[in-house]
C-alpha cells in the first residue's frame, strides 16, 4: 500500500477515517495499512467499500469537499455516477454539474422554462444551482442582467429596525447569494458587475412597481413571502425574462396565522402550462453526510407528534 495515499486517505489525525464512520454508523479501527469495520454487515460492508474508493482517488490531494461529497452520494447508492447528457454550465466550476437525478433535472427545468420553482431542505442546492444558471445565461448573453432577491426579514420586511444605511440593512439577508455569486465568478467580476448595475441584489419590497425585461430574477427563501408578495414579484417578469423561485416550507418564519406566499403559489400554479416545479428531499442535500441525517430525524421527529 503506498503511504502518501494511505495519508491522504486518512486525513490528519485520521480525520476522513472518522468522516466515514459517521457517514455509515460503524467503527473503523486502523493500525498501519490495515483496517477493522465494526458495525451492521450492510453498513460496514459500504465503509469498507468507501475506503478502497477513496484510497483510489488518493492518487493525488484528497480534499474536505471531496470527501464529503463523495460519501453523500455513496450514502445515495451514486458514488462515480455522472449524469449524462447535461448541459454544461458556464460558470468558473468547471465541475458544475446535477449531483442528483432531482438537481439534474431542475437545471433542465430552468433552462426550459420561463419560471421554476424549486423547494425542498437546506442544502439541495436550490439556491447555488439557480444562481449557476443565471451566470451561464449572462454569460451567453441570454439575458442583459441578473437580479436576487429576497424577503428582508420575517412578514414585513422591517428594515427601519436594523442598523447602518440601506446596504447595510440588506447585506445580511443577501449574504448567501453573494457567496454562491464569488465562488462562481470570482470577486473582482462581481464587484465590476455589481458596480454597473449588471448583477443586482435588492430585497423583495424594492421590486413592487418594476417591470423586469430581459433579466434573470431569483426569489430566494420565498417561504417567508406573503402571498400578496409572491403574486407581486411573478408579475414582475418582462419580456426575455426568466425567475427561479426557491424556498423550504419547513423553515417558515412567518408570523403565526399568516398564510406562505409559497405554499399558495405551488397550489394554486402547479399545473400551469410553463412553469416547472422541483420537489427536492433530503436525499438531494449535498452538504456534510450528517445534514441529511439531521433533516430525516426532524422529520421522523415531526411525524411521531413529540412534543419536544
Amino acid at each position: 500500500m503506498d503511504n502518501t495515499r494511505l495519508a491522504r486517505l486518512c486525513g490528519a489525525l485520521d480525520a476522513n477515517i472518522r468522516q466515514i464512520e459517521v457517514a455509515f454508523d460503524v467503527t473503523i479501527a486502523r493500525r498501519g495499512a490495515h483496517f477493522k469495520v465494526k458495525g451492521d454487515a450492510d453498513r460496514a460492508a459500504r465503509a469498507v467499500h468507501a475506503i478502497e474508493h477513496f484510497y483510489a482517488k488518493a492518487v493525488g490531494e484528497l480534499s474536505v469537499d471531496d470527501l464529503q461529497l463523495g460519501l453523500t452520494q455513496m450514502l445515495r447508492g451514486r458514488a462515480g455516477e455522472t449524469a449524462s447528457g447535461e448541459t454544461q454550465l458556464v460558470t468558473r466550476r468547471p465541475d458544475l454539474q446535477g449531483r442528483t437525478p432531482r438537481q439534474v433535472e431542475y437545471i433542465k427545468h430552468i433552462l426550459a422554462h420561463d419560471i421554476t420553482f424549486g423547494i425542498g431542505p437546506a442544502g439541495t442546492g436550490k439556491t447555488f444551482l439557480a444562481v449557476a444558471c443565471a451566470v451561464d445565461a449572462l454569460e451567453r448573453a441570454t439575458v442583459q442582467r441578473i437580479i436576487l432577491t429576497r424577503p428582508a426579514v420575517e412578514a414585513g420586511e422591517k428594515l427601519g429596525f436594523l442598523p447602518g444605511d440601506l446596504s447595510q440593512k440588506i447585506d445580511p439577508y443577501l449574504r448567501p447569494l453573494y457567496d454562491a455569486l464569488y465562488d462562481l465568478m470570482g470577486f473582482d467580476k462581481v464587484a465590476k458587475l455589481l458596480e454597473r448595475g449588471t448583477i443586482e441584489l435588492a430585497p423583495l419590497a424594492y421590486m413592487r412597481g418594476r417591470t423586469l425585461n430581459h433579466a434573470f430574477i431569483i426569489l430566494d427563501e420565498a417561504q417567508n413571502t406573503t402571498p400578496e408578495q409572491m403574486k407581486m414579484f411573478l408579475t414582475r417578469i418582462g419580456f426575455g425574462a426568466k425567475a427561479v423561485v426557491t424556498g423550504d416550507i419547513t423553515q417558515i418564519d412567518l408570523a403565526r396565522g399568516q398564510k406562505s406566499g409559497l405554499v399558495e403559489a405551488r397550489a394554486i400554479l402547479s399545473e400551469v402550462r410553463g412553469i416547472a416545479f422541483t420537489a427536492f428531499q433530503a436525499e438531494d442535500v449535498v452538504r456534510h453526510p450528517l445534514v441529511a441525517r439531521i433533516i430525516n430525524a426532524y422529520e421522523e421527529h415531526e411525524q411521531r407528534g413529540n412534543p419536544g
